[in-house]
């Protein structure tokens, strides 16, 4: 099922997405509160009926205050390659600030500060109930769903501070959604393909078979250093095909539109402007 917050006349709420129908949950339940109990989930869903058209109503970020927003850096081989990295022993891992989440087909806005603004299409884990000290094996009973996550970054502030949570958590730097599709329908995720295009241009046209360390790989090791929330999201890493490592680099301009689209769950548009939007 598609999991959805959405915002129609003026009022938020959530609901399952249905071909081109949204239904609303109608006891006013917030799904998140819900999101690892598929029992609850299902009543939900079966008691849901359409009520508004999905090109009614604005999308919103599925999760906007995740208790953990965490990154994974270089997590793809090929993309590890095109930057002249080495396979990673271990997950890179980093958080990114819950300010930088914006919906879809909110603008992604450049500061003044740097002109090497970069886009990265990620597939993102989203955890369904606390998970501590999680097997590889049961990895799986702790996620929710999946949904897409724009990894926009900062290059030269990447670069320069040899830290990189500052440089992609700035304010609009993380689009999100367009919904969950929850993991009874993609399972460990396994075998998707991955693309984003700019301008209708593709850029990146990846598949999740070339992980370096996959979902349930990732939600176990994660889950050994720190307990994960109902919610937190784990943004699972880039394929290749990003700006920086094009010849010569290519980089964010305004008025570019950047959508994102991961097999299995939909796209992911957002156009791009200047700061001050």
């Amino acid at each position: 099922m598609r999991i959805a917050r959405f915002n129609a006349g003026g009022s938020e709420g959530w609901g399952f997405v249905c071909g081109e129908q949204v239904c609303p949950v109608k006891d006013g339940t917030e799904l998140m509160d819900v999101l690892g109990d598929r029992e609850a989930l299902a009543a939900l869903f079966d008691a849901a009926g359409p009520e508004h058209s999905l090109s009614d109503v604005q999308l919103l970020a599925p999760v906007a205050d995740p208790p953990q927003f965490l990154g994974i850096g270089l997590n793809y081989r090929l993309h590890a390659a095109e930057t002249g990295a080495a396979i990673p022993e271990s997950p890179i891992c980093f958080p990114f600030f819950n300010s930088s989440i914006i919906n879809p087909g909110d603008a992604i806005c450049l500061p003044p500060f740097t002109d090497k603004v970069d886009w990265e299409v990620e597939l993102a884990v989203v955890i369904g109930k606390e998970a501590c000290c999680v097997s590889e094996e049961d990895a799986v009973d702790y996620i929710a769903g999946y949904t897409i996550v724009n990894d926009v970054s900062a290059r030269d502030i990447q670069v320069s501070e040899g830290q990189w949570s500052r440089a992609k958590s700035f304010d609009t730097f993380k689009p999100m959604g367009p919904w969950i599709v929850t993991a009874d329908e993609l399972g460990a995720a396994g075998d998707l393909d991955v693309k984003l295009w700019v301008n209708g241009e593709i850029k990146q046209d990846g598949e999740t078979s070339d992980l370096i360390f996959n979902v349930p790989q990732l939600v176990s090791h994660m889950s050994q250093h720190l307990t994960l929330g109902v919610g937190a999201v784990i943004s699972t890493g880039t394929p290749s095909g990003v700006g920086m490592a094009r010849k010569p680099p290519e980089y964010l301009r305004a008025g570019d539109e950047v959508t994102l689209e991961v097999e299995g769950i939909g796209r992911l548009t957002n156009p791009v402007e200047a700061a001050g939007c």
